[in-house]
């Protein structure tokens, strides 16, 4: 409760409540005679009363989310009982999802969920479409699950008669080391592209000349 001015019946009980008091005290000399405190005028109670408030709303969003969080990994959990995650599509906030199932697990890493996102990124399946989710998974997802994205990424363009999800050792290779996961990936990359070509001073100075 907020300090009432002096000459009310509740007195300040707390430093706070106090050091409130005062402050009122040293407004009213400076008021027109007769003038009543009012908190509904006072700029200070009214910044204090905002940011009450926006803490209280930020918190109920808080809270909001992490329901919205832990429905989704119960329906998330509920998919893996019944074998169908993998027919699943990923959506916005799917990575939060996955952490929450981690937490439950005792921080043990959910392999089958790890592969699902990692193979949607790689797919560009469900909000992975949108090329923003794809870089914002970068600090959302662990590195082993943007590994093992990368790689098989870059063996479905080499490969492009196999199935995005067909090599199951991209998994394994990515969980054991996923820098070394990465690093294969981004070599895979560079392997591959087409060199630009490259004009040797001796092929130029054999060419024939025309005069002019």
């Amino acid at each position: 409760m907020r300090a009432r001015t002096p000459g009310t019946s509740t007195w300040p009980t707390t430093p706070a409540e106090l050091a409130e008091w005062e402050r009122i005290d040293q407004l009213l000399p400076a008021a027109a005679p007769g003038t009543v405190y009012d908190p509904d005028t006072d700029d200070v109670v009214q910044a204090e009363l905002a940011a009450e408030a926006a803490a209280a709303a930020a918190r109920e969003a808080e809270l909001r989310e992490a329901q919205r969080i832990a429905a989704r990994a119960d329906e998330l959990q509920a998919l893996r009982e019944l074998g169908t995650l993998e027919q699943t599509e990923p959506r916005e906030g799917d990575e939060a999802a996955r952490d929450e199932l981690t937490r439950r697990a005792g921080g043990y890493i959910q392999a089958d969920v790890d592969t699902w996102l990692a193979h949607a990124l790689a797919a560009h399946l469900g909000h992975y479409r949108d090329p923003a989710a794809r870089e914002a998974a970068a600090g959302l997802l662990p590195q082993p699950v943007r590994a093992h994205a990368a790689l098989l990424t870059e063996l479905a363009r080499l490969v492009p008669a196999a199935s995005v999800d067909r090599p199951a050792f991209a998994a394994r290779l990515a969980t054991t080391d996923p820098e070394a996961t990465a690093d294969l990936a981004a070599f895979l990359t560079c392997a591959t592209e087409p060199a630009d070509p490259v004009i040797s001073p001796s092929a130029t100075s054999q060419a024939p000349r025309r005069d002019l």
